[in-house]
């Protein structure tokens, strides 16, 4: 049996007469610039995430970059992001000549730990970028009374968690000043190539938004700021908009399936319940926990990746291989350890929970096409390779 890590042609064969459609009525209307169809999307996803502004963006990159401009982040201002994150979150705080102020993580979520942060604050402290990691929200309560007591600015990078809700039924992306997301094809709303997202219910900031995502001109050619090319494609609005109505769905099928490993896991012996974060003789893998599941709230975790750890992870990512199953490593390298953040003089001990999920986490298929047949061949393929 053959299971790939990720399979965008059973999604696009499903929708392709509406996809095609979609792609064709752009091509015929040959407005490729923001337009009618940009405008669409940008109300549709304001509705769906609930937030009163909503601007499609180049990519999920250039959101966080536009939020931190637009919020007026300056040359050795400090930042705090997790050290354990796509290279985004802290690549675009260095891009501004800012500084990036790294923190742990959560052993249980893997998201930024709350309880770390305020000790890392400054006078030059200009805002927080939470990550709503693999689909499942920060604890934001915390970090919203923090920001508030330090009159700090709050990013939210959702790029893995469009939807997500956070105990009750607000969205990320509400929560703080501007929320930031990816329409990379890999997440669960996915595009044709690069977009992203930037929301907020801020007027003032939603002005400063839209202005700077066309090089900061209000009127055309005539600037006060300076912005950048930020515009979303009216193609990739297009295809949006077909996606959208189907996410809810696309997200339920990847609980279902992650529910399913978690049992499979459980019945081999492999692991005795979520969240465990040591090892021990039944706990040879340790699972994935849904922290904020509740009846009242659909989406509590989207699972963009279902991540398990394991004590050989890179010897069980080759046994996988060998019987053809696809996997992948988020992250392994975290901000302290690259190259290119040697000059923040970090102490590598001060993240053990980073360097742990570094060492020893695995992405395995999630996505919702996935069949029980394909979650059975891999739990039994590590069983296999544990006993």
């Amino acid at each position: 049996m053959n299971v790939p890590l990720l399979d965008l042609k059973i999604q696009y064969n499903a929708l392709k007469t509406e996809l095609d459609n979609a792609l064709l009525k752009v091509a015929e209307s040959q407005y490729f610039i923001l337009g009618k169809e940009v405008d669409d999307f940008e109300k549709e996803i304001a509705n769906y995430i609930g937030c009163k502004y909503a601007y499609g963006i180049s990519s999920g990159t250039d959101a966080l970059l536009l939020a931190l401009m637009t919020l007026g982040i300056q040359p050795d201002d400090e930042i705090i992001v997790p050290t354990y994150s796509f290279f985004a979150t802290a690549g675009v705080v260095a891009r501004l000549n800012a500084k990036p102020i790294l923190v742990d993580s959560d052993p249980v979520t893997f998201n930024i730990n709350p309880s770390l942060i305020e000790k890392k604050i400054t006078s030059k402290t200009k805002a927080i970028i939470p990550v709503h990691l693999y689909g499942q929200s920060v604890e934001m309560e915390e970090i919203v009374s923090i920001a508030k007591k330090y009159n700090l600015k709050i990013v939210e990078d959702a790029a893995q968690a469009i939807g997500v809700q956070y105990k009750d039924d607000r969205s990320v992306g509400t929560i703080g000043d501007v929320g930031c997301f990816s329409f990379f094809p890999s997440k669960n709303l996915g595009c044709f190539g690069d977009a992203g997202l930037v929301t907020t219910n801020d007027e003032k900031i939603a002005e400063q938004l839209q202005i700077m995502r066309v090089h900061g001109g209000k009127p055309k050619y005539y600037h006060k700021v300076i912005g950048g090319n930020f515009r979303i494609d009216a193609i990739q609005a297009a295809v949006l908009r077909v996606k959208l109505p189907h996410l809810d769905s696309w997200c339920e099928g990847r609980r279902t399936n992650a529910e399913l490993y978690n049992q499979l896991f459980i019945s081999h012996k492999l692991a005795s319940e979520t969240g465990k974060i040591n090892y021990s003789e039944t706990e040879k893998v340790l699972l994935p926990k849904a922290v904020y599941k509740s009846s009242s709230i659909k989406n509590y975790h989207i699972f963009n990746q279902y991540i398990i750890r394991v004590e050989k992870r890179d010897e069980l990512r080759k046994f996988l291989s060998e019987n053809n199953i696809a996997s992948e490593i988020y992250y392994p390298v975290p901000f302290h350890r690259q190259e290119c953040f040697k000059y923040l003089n970090t102490n590598d001990s001060d993240f053990p929970v980073a360097n742990n999920s570094a060492e020893h986490s695995i992405a395995l298929p999630i996505y919702p096409e996935l069949t029980k047949e394909h979650i059975s061949y891999v739990v039994e393929t590590i069983n296999k390779f544990f006993n």
